[in-house]
């Protein structure tokens, strides 16, 4: 999964790091544990060749234009805390040119996040418009006056909706992470969230993530592992239900309260995933490739590649 982390100036410092610990956590735990999944590919583009955060520091980016195209932008908050700083931020010269390419990228197939007041900015390019989102609760007012076309929810988290993930204040940039991640991976999600969040010392058990917490299920976990494990077989529910102890109703259940999703939909997922990392990663015949994640042949591939993601074979190896 290719994801871009858009940088702008004056990036709120813990936002960024704690954007790119979280995932590059993920790829280094995947490694290490056995996770099989085709990871991350991360990169920080900015819209300037130089970018430096509120405290001062130079973000090594790489500039829009260079860029091939994302499967996910995700949008760190601006450090602007007060509406007084905020409103003239999202005028800026850099801004507005980060919202033409947010339009972009999202017209290209891409999907796009943003956490704190970086959900301003996804605002601010109107593909919130018609949708459900959420912002940190302190600018609620400011967001709900500014964008009337957006359903705000303010009492959330982490709000999905119409192809974008936007997530409330700025600790919840963690929660955007994880969010990312579990629908990726939730095993992968799970070590994650143990390694950054879960502690049994009060301290910090008293602020763990609310939204990981709310949605950590073994049984999806181990449901993940082994569709990731038979991606090449013909799977049956049946049979995965057996494995794992449980019935394909709970099964099923349980997969929409995590993920949103059913098993069917969620094994196609993968299966897609798998094959555009082959096919911008190997030199694998088609047919091979379809054989590798359980399609009966080339021409069923490249018809859910068309369906799914509206690239081709040869898009998605030149990409």
């Amino acid at each position: 999964m290719r994801i871009y982390v858009l940088a702008l100036e004056g990036v709120f410092d813990t936002g960024l790091t704690t954007v790119l610990d979280s995932l590059t956590m993920a790829n280094s735990l995947a490694r290490t544990t056995g996770v099989a999944t085709a990871g991350f590919d991360i990169t920080v583009v900015g819209m300037r060749p130089e970018v430096r955060t509120e405290l001062g520091l130079q973000v090594p980016v790489r500039e829009v234009p260079d860029a091939p195209a994302p499967d996910w932008v995700v949008l760190p908050a601006l450090n602007r805390t007060t509406p007084e700083a905020l409103v003239p931020a999202l005028g800026r010269d850099d801004v507005v040119d980060a919202l033409g390419a947010l339009r972009s990228w999202r017209s290209g197939g891409a999907r796009v996040a943003a956490a704190c007041t970086g959900t301003f900015v996804l605002a601010e390019s109107g593909l919130l418009d018609g949708y459900d989102a959420t912002t940190t609760w302190w600018l609620s007012p400011l967001f709900r006056q500014r964008y009337p076309n957006v359903h705000l929810d303010a009492h959330r988290i982490v709000v999905p909706s119409g192809g974008a993930i936007t997530a409330g204040a700025a600790l919840s940039h963690l929660d955007l992470a994880l969010w990312l991640i579990r629908n990726h991976s939730p095993e992968l999600a799970a070590l994650v969230a143990r390694y950054l969040v879960f502690d049994s010392r009060l301290s910090q058990s008293a602020y763990a993530i609310s939204d990981q917490l709310s949605h950590s299920d073994v049984l999806v976990e181990r449901f993940d592992r082994w569709v990731r494990q038979h991606l090449g077989t013909a799977i049956s529910l049946d049979v995965v239900a057996d494995e794992l102890a449980t019935s394909k109703r709970t099964l099923t259940r349980r997969l929409n309260a995590v993920l949103g999703k059913t098993p069917v939909e969620y094994i196609q997922d993968l299966r897609i995933e798998r094959a555009v990392q082959l096919l911008r990663t190997s030199e694998l015949t088609v047919e091979r490739i379809a054989e590798q994640v359980g399609y009966a042949d080339g021409h069923t591939l490249r018809t859910l590649l068309r369906r799914r993601i509206g690239k081709g074979v040869r898009e998605l190896r030149a990409s």
